[in-house]
């Protein structure tokens, strides 16, 4: 049982290694999330707020790594241009823009009373 866990451990760093290497979108944003909770402690964004800022730093991440392991996917399965890999390739791609997006109204929201605040 230990030697499962501890492999099913190493397999997942393995992908985080491998995502962060071969992933620039990825790099982008892990700084776009270290500069938004450097901002929300400056600000003194609610610890409740700063729990949601990270739970959308960490989804906006999954699905890039979602996306990345899809267009991986699809291009083992074929290398020829096919409008079906097309469509996966951008249904993945939408979702990362859809998370983005999200996260980027969820900050709105949240920054927009302390920024208020801030410049008063």
């Amino acid at each position: 049982m230990h030697k499962t866990l501890a492999l099913s451990f190493k397999h997942a760093f393995a992908g985080l290694f491998y995502a962060f290497k071969h992933n620039q979108n990825l790099w982008i944003d892990l700084v776009i999330g270290i500069i938004v909770s450097i901002a929300a402690v400056i600000l003194g964004v609610s610890h409740f707020e700063m729990g949601i800022l990270g739970l959308m730093i960490l989804l906006v991440m999954a699905s890039e790594m979602i996306n990345t392991s899809i267009e991986e996917m699809v291009d083992l399965i074929t290398t020829e241009h096919r409008q079906e890999a097309k469509a996966a390739k951008d249904v993945a791609a939408g979702m990362v823009l859809l998370t983005a997006l999200g996260s980027i109204i969820v900050g709105i929201l949240i920054f927009t009373p302390y920024l208020l605040r801030f410049f008063k």
